[in-house]
Order: structure tokens, then sequence, then C-alpha cells
């Protein structure tokens, strides 16, 4: 009896926003697709990046083929370098994509190590017992594909992010008909990006905004700062078209953005005419109303271009009064604090903000198909199985439920992080659990992971402060040399200082000789006892550090 399975295992990215990550099995041979961080959030102190568990690839590393990306998004690749640190396997993506991982993988000292391969839409390659199809779709970054996988028991599809794009800016529409060959065909298994799933209807093309955008070009007096998110190429173009109707130089300002725009420009998703793009110290030299600045910094980041610009602390980007600020992007959750502190001050410098409201035009539209979108690939594609993929557990369940009212699906799955879902022709379950979960980055480093030992202390420290007590001892006599020194901070302790040193003072007077040369003893005892003083005191749980040195 033929009793083998494909295997779907997802590392990341169900169950919540970002950190995608999912890996399919035949037998002895894995692919990975995508490799994603997530931002963390306001409870994981001083944490820079969030990234999959990816302990089971570790375990399996002999067994894992290559790792494919979809495309070029942070939740997608931002956590390439930590696999590749674990795993040494050839990367497959398309130009544009590979383009973004190079510097990061640069930074991080693996480029020279790692085989990078582009992947085309339409052509086909093999990894083991699968073979790859990218198919082109439309998505708010570039050289984006989603891939049909044939395997043993049938043809998988991961659709990747994606909205479906008519009439894109670069004329790459999205590409229903190769979907509709697959759907003729027959496929196993549809896996579907769920993250506009509570929206109805359609998400507009990108070039919806350009209406609003130009209104606001044309109306604008002083100098124009637009913001988007830097791997914006199509909102990136948009402005700089407009700039040259409306007779402004753009300046580029900000790392991420003249980074990401000369990707763009090298392979051509971006045409910029000689002398449109002037170097941010050539701003003083033409007229406020002459000018677009591109700007970095739409989330708030506190040390991003726009951050610095809004207090004034910025080379070359000076916000006047009149000036007018575009914000076109989302607030991705857990941003709205860094972005309403940047607009504050760009209020305070009398500039004329404009964020997507929605009441007058958009200047913002979304890259992920809403209801409609994703009811007509399910339609197409008409999979025996439908799993729901990208988001909240809330927003797999909904996905779940829209892709059964189509009535073009059999079964329609929800999987979260860890689970194994077990496939062949005619069935698929839920067998098994593999390790999944997070792992926290520090300091931008692939390798400097926080153990959430060290979170806790960080939130101890945040919320309730530290207490230092110092002791001299004589090597020789056991005996102190100095009277105790007690500091704390972080917590209104000040007053009971005198009250803490003397009951350190008096918990060493308890001590036997012999526990007296037990160091961690004495520690313990005056950590035990302060920990007593103070909660009764003060109502605080101080972390207390003694430090013993010997003279």
């Amino acid at each position: 009896m033929h009793t083998k399975k494909l295997k779907i295992i997802p590392l990341g990215g169900l169950g919540e926003f970002g950190m995608n990550s999912l890996a399919l099995r035949w037998e002895d041979d894995i692919i990975v697709i995508d490799a994603g961080l997530m931002f963390p959030e306001s409870e994981l102190l001083g944490v820079d990046v969030v990234v999959p568990d990816i302990s089971y690839l570790v375990e399996n590393k002999s067994h894992v083929r290559a790792i494919i990306l979809t495309h070029g998004h942070q939740d997608h690749i931002g956590g390439l370098s930590w696999f590749l640190s674990e795993l040494k396997v050839p990367v497959y993506a398309t130009e544009f994509t590979l383009a973004y991982v190079e510097g990061n993988l640069e930074e991080n000292q693996l480029l020279d190590e790692t085989e990078l391969i582009e992947i085309t839409p339409r052509e086909k390659f093999s990894i083991g017992p699968f073979t790859i199809e990218p198919i082109h779709v439309t998505h708010s970054l570039v050289d984006c594909v989603a891939l049909a996988i044939e395997t043993p028991v049938g043809v998988v599809i991961h659709t990747g992010d994606f909205k479906i794009d008519l009439a894109p800016l670069d004329d790459k529409a999205f590409d229903l008909h190769t979907f509709a060959e697959y759907g003729k065909r027959g496929v196993l298994a549809l896996l579907q990006d769920s993250t506009n799933v509570e929206r109805s209807g359609y998400t507009p093309s990108e070039r919806a905004v350009v209406p609003r955008l130009d209104e606001i070009f044309s109306r604008a007096k002083k100098k124009l700062f637009f913001s988007c998110f830097s791997s914006s190429i199509y909102r990136i173009r948009i402005a700089m078209e407009l700039a040259r109707a409306h007779g402004r130089k753009v300046a580029v300002v900000g790392r991420s953005m003249m980074e990401s725009t000369e990707i763009a420009q090298d392979l051509g998703y971006i045409d910029i005419p000689p002398g449109l793009v002037i170097q941010p110290g050539q701003m003083r030299d033409y007229s406020p109303d002459q000018l677009l600045v591109l700007i970095s910094g739409t989330q708030g980041e506190p040390m991003s271009a726009l951050s610095r610009a809004a207090v004034d602390n910025h080379k070359h980007a000076r916000i006047d009064a009149g000036d007018t600020v575009i914000l076109s992007s989302r607030i991705i959750p857990g941003n709205e604090k860094a972005i309403f502190r940047v607009m504050d001050h760009l209020y305070r410098r009398d500039a004329n903000v404009i964020c997507d409201d929605g009441s007058s035009g958009l200047i913002h539209v979304s890259g992920h198909g809403s209801q409609e979108e994703q009811r007509l690939l399910i339609n197409l594609v008409r999979p025996k199985f439908f799993i729901p993929v990208h988001g909240d557990y809330r927003y797999l369940r909904r996905h779940a439920q829209v892709a059964m009212e189509t009535g073009a699906v059999e079964h329609a799955i929800v999987i979260e992080d860890g689970d194994v879902l077990e496939l062949d022709k005619n069935d698929a379950r839920k067998k098994d659990k593999v390790t999944a979960g997070r792992i926290l980055i520090d300091s931008g480093s692939s390798i400097d992971v926080v153990e959430d030992l060290v979170i806790r202390d960080r939130r101890i420290l945040s919320e309730d402060g530290i207490v230092l007590v110092v002791l001299a001892i004589n090597k020789r006599t056991g005996k102190l040399e100095l009277a105790p020194e007690v500091v704390m901070r972080g917590f209104g302790g000040a007053d009971i200082t005198d009250q803490a040193r003397e009951a350190v003072l008096k918990t060493l007077d308890e001590l036997s000789g012999e526990q007296k040369s037990d160091y961690g003893m004495v520690k313990d005892k005056i950590r035990a006892e302060l920990k007593r003083l103070i909660q009764k005191t003060t109502g605080r749980r101080p972390m207390i550090m003694p430090v013993i040195m010997e003279i």
C-alpha cells in the first residue's frame, strides 16, 4: 500500500503577523518557503527582532535542500541570515528579492558562502522530488511570486503575499492565467495569504493613489516631504513622476530609502531622468517650491531621517513652517505611539501633515488582496484542501470560512506554527507537532540570542528597579573593612537606605564563621532580608545584587 505522505510544517506566520516561514517535506527532502522576521512588542525590552525557532530544520539539516523566497519584505526575508547561520543551503529568489537579500547577507558575513539562485516566473526548476514554478503576483513590492510546487501526491500552491492588480505601474499584471491552468489540471492544496480577510471587496490598484497625490503636489507651496516604506517601489516611482510633472527636484534622504531607490533604478523598475535627483546637500541651492524630499521613517523609527528632521536634527532635511509632509503608508500595529510622536513634532514645526485618513482620497493602498480577490483565486484554483497562511489565529479561522463559502473547496484546514499536516491524494490531517516558537535577537546581530531569563530581568529592572549592596571583606579575618554600601535605583527607596544598611549588618552578625566563609550563602541571606524589608516598606520587588569584594 502507498503510505508516503507530504508534510506541510509552518514554522512562523500562522498565529501571528510576520516571521513567515514554512517547510514542505517529502520523505528525506525538505524545502523551506520564506525566512521572515517580526518586530518585537513593547514588552520585549531591548529586543531588536524576532525570528522563528528553527530547531526542526537544524535537527534535520542534512535533509534541507533549499530556501525559496516569495518576495523581499522583511517579514519574509528578514530572518534569512539567522537561517543560514545554521543551514548551509542555496537560496532561490527573483532578481529584485536577491538584490535585497545580498546586502543583509554581506552585513552578516554570509554572502560569500551562500549560493544565490535567480528564479523567473513561468520557468520551472527542480529540487529533489519537487518541481517548482514561480507565478508572477502583484503586491506592494515588485518582482513577487507565488509558488506552484509539484509533489509526488499533487500540486501545492503557496500564494505568498498578493493582491490582484491588473494594471500595475510596471505593466506586469497578476498572472491569473497560470493559476487558472493549474486549477484545470487539479490542485491538491492552496496556501493563501490571509492578511486582509477582514476587508470586504477588492483592494485598489497602486495607481489609485495618483489623483490625490497629484492634487497635494499641485497645492503645495513650499517643500514637499514624502515618506513611505522604502520597499514601496511603485509609490517611490509615483512620487518621482509627480515631482517631475510639477517641476520639483528630488532629494533622497535616509539609508533604506537610498538603497531601495538605487536597487530599483539599477534593475529598471524606476526610470530616473537626468537631472531629476539631486544630492541632499544641494537642497539649499533650490527654492522650497522646487523640492521633493523622499525620506525614510514613516513608522516613527527613533533614529530614522524623518524622526530626526521632525526635531530639527538632520544635516540636510529641514522642515519649516508651511512645508507639506505626506505619510504614505499604513500604521503597523504597535508603532502608533512612535508615529504620533513624530506627527506631534511635525505639527510643532507648523508643517502640513497628510496621512491616510481615507476622508479625501487615497494616499496609500494595501498590498494584500481583500475578500473578493481571495475568493476569485480560490475559484480559479479550486483546491481539494485549503490552508490559510499569514496572520493571527482569528484571521486564519475567518479565511477558512470564506474559502468554504465559495463552494470551490472540499476541506479548509486551519493549522498553526509547529503543526505537522500530512497529505496524500485523498486525505489531509494534522499529525504530531514539532518545536516552534520565537527566538529573540538583540543588537541587530544574527547570533546574539536573548533568553527569556534576560527579558524577565529587564522587565524587573524597568518596573521595580535595582538594589546594589557592596561589601568589602578582609580575606584573612573575614570581617567587614568598611560599612556596607547600599545603592537603590529605579524606585523611591532612598529614604530606607539606612534601614537597608542596618538590615545587612544585622544579617552578617547572625551568620556563623563557617557561613561567612561561604559567599554564596552570604549573598542569599542578604538578598532574602532586603527583599522582605523593601517589599514591606515600599511594595516593590526590585532586583537585589549583593557584590562581595575581598581585600
